[in-house]
């Protein structure tokens, strides 16, 4: 195969969650010969946290970093040519493309700028009689509509392919799924087809490049960053200038992942498969709105230095449905950590924990749980963590005790810290370490769901502002 008479596009990983580092991406830009990169500001949980802040300011609502990020990064992408596209939008897509330009104004700095948007499907959810059951329980809306805050549908690579086409140097979008924002860039650029995609020759070209963006989509997790192989995690070299992966993607769909010269990190046959299997819950069906992929064809050949070859994906037509991740307003929860030391440390803290409990009931404190965990013995393992025998507990140096009260009701929440001071002179002895007086949060409940792509893609509009540089 003649790799070189092919065209290709070099694309780089960006963020991979909202306050990731962009300085790897700066490498990638001036060193890695990309033409573009993809950045992956939204985790499951992130829509959560925008909705909080959207409630103190309705302006809000977008993965802030963004705007620093390209501060620092559009003068290098302006110099090397390099287009972005990324979901920083969160849930207001418009404000995050308005910061960014008033911003860019301020400078002087001319930017043209797509806006995505259409994901929002909070009114449907809000209107239906029925349907839109949880995914997992198959429980009905119901019980949940009324507390409903956002609704947003995982929108596909189609809007940032027509975003790239009329000449936009910035995509910004609320929440598509990950791999479509390296998947647009790629069909864009290597003039796939994705409207109406049925061959397996179509099919399977996207299905590499979804692997591609779910290599990428996790910034330095996918160049040897969070690297869990016992034994061989501390081989990975120079983790403080970790270099974000690449994808070098030819025009059959052949990939080959690599890092900008001279950067940190690791990309050969092991990081890369972690990287492939994660978050993965049917390898022979990963869902996605353009593609499902089969993984059990894929082929990763190692050529060393940095560079892993990737084939043998497998495409078949998406599912007529999208998937949707919702909040819920769902209490409040408040926390309290505090730590005993030698002697009988264990039986201090089991002792001051019941006492906690005796309060909870005479003071008749509504709540749904009381949940308790030892950081340094269980809090990453949980039950997998199984505790050793009390005597053993209580010649330890220091036993710390979390204790987090998830309530319907604000007041006991936010009462629950003043429930422990009193225990520094009349608990068991040796107290330390008290934290969480006042530490009360509002609690989002995620609710995932399926609706049809017809009632979603129909509504999914892009916008291009300001003026090209």
């Amino acid at each position: 195969m003649k790799m070189h008479c092919m065209k290709s596009i070099r694309i780089g990983a960006g963020l991979g969650f909202y306050g990731d580092n962009w300085e790897p991406v700066a490498a990638s830009i001036e060193r890695g010969d990309v033409q573009f990169i993809a950045s992956d500001h939204l985790a499951e949980l992130t829509l959560a946290i925008l909705q909080k802040d959207r409630q103190r300011d309705p302006a809000l609502g977008y993965a802030r970093d963004v705007v620093p990020m390209l501060m620092k990064l559009w003068p290098l992408m302006r110099a090397n040519g390099v287009r972005l596209v990324c979901n920083a939008g969160g849930l207001n897509p418009l404000g995050a493309a308005q910061a960014v330009l008033a911003a860019f104004k301020a400078r002087g700095w001319p930017a043209r700028v797509a806006v995505v948007t259409g994901d929002d499907v909070l009114p449907q959810l809000q209107a239906a009689d029925a349907g839109f059951d949880h995914l997992f329980t198959r429980e009905a809306l119901a019980g949940v509509r009324e507390r409903l805050v956002f609704a947003n549908a995982y929108v596909g690579a189609r809007p940032i392919v027509q975003a790239l086409a009329a000449g936009a140097e910035i995509v910004i979008t609320g929440r598509v799924a990950d791999a479509a924002l390296f998947l647009g860039p790629l069909v864009h650029g290597l003039g796939w087809t994705l409207t109406g995609a049925s061959n397996e020759t179509d099919l399977d070209r996207l299905a590499q490049g979804l692997t591609v963006g779910h290599l990428l989509e996790c910034s330095g997790q996918g160049s040897g960053g969070n690297f869990g192989s016992q034994g061989a995690w501390q081989a990975i070299p120079d983790l403080a200038h970790i270099g974000y992966p690449i994808a070098e993607v030819y025009e059959d769909g052949t990939a080959l992942i690599t890092k900008a010269p001279g950067s940190g990190g690791r990309i050969n046959f092991d990081t890369v498969r972690q990287q492939l299997l994660y978050e993965v819950h049917n390898p022979h069906a990963y869902l996605s709105p353009d593609v499902v992929l089969d993984m059990g064809h894929i082929t990763l050949h190692d050529e060393g230095f940095d560079r892993v070859r990737l084939t043998g994906a497998r495409g078949r037509a998406p599912t007529d449905t999208l998937k949707v991740v919702a909040g819920f307003r769902d209490g409040y929860k408040a926390e309290v950590t505090w730590g005993f030391s030698w002697p009988d440390a264990w039986d201090k803290a089991q002792a001051a924990q019941a006492t906690i409990r005796t309060l909870l009931n005479d003071k008749r404190i509504a709540h749904d749980e009381l949940y308790v965990e030892y950081p340094g013995l269980n809090s990453a393992h949980g039950a997998l963590a199984p505790l050793p025998n009390a005597d053993a507990l209580n010649q330890s140096n220091e036993i710390w005790t979390r204790l987090v009260l998830r309530t319907p009701d604000k007041a006991a929440a936010d009462g629950f810290g003043r429930l422990f001071p009193w225990i520094g002179l009349s608990g068991p002895a040796y107290t330390c370490g008290f934290t969480g007086l006042h530490n009360t949060s509002e609690l989002l409940g995620i609710w995932p769901t399926l609706i049809p792509r017809a009632r979603v893609e129909a509504g999914v509009t892009v916008d291009i502002l300001g003026e090209a540089a």
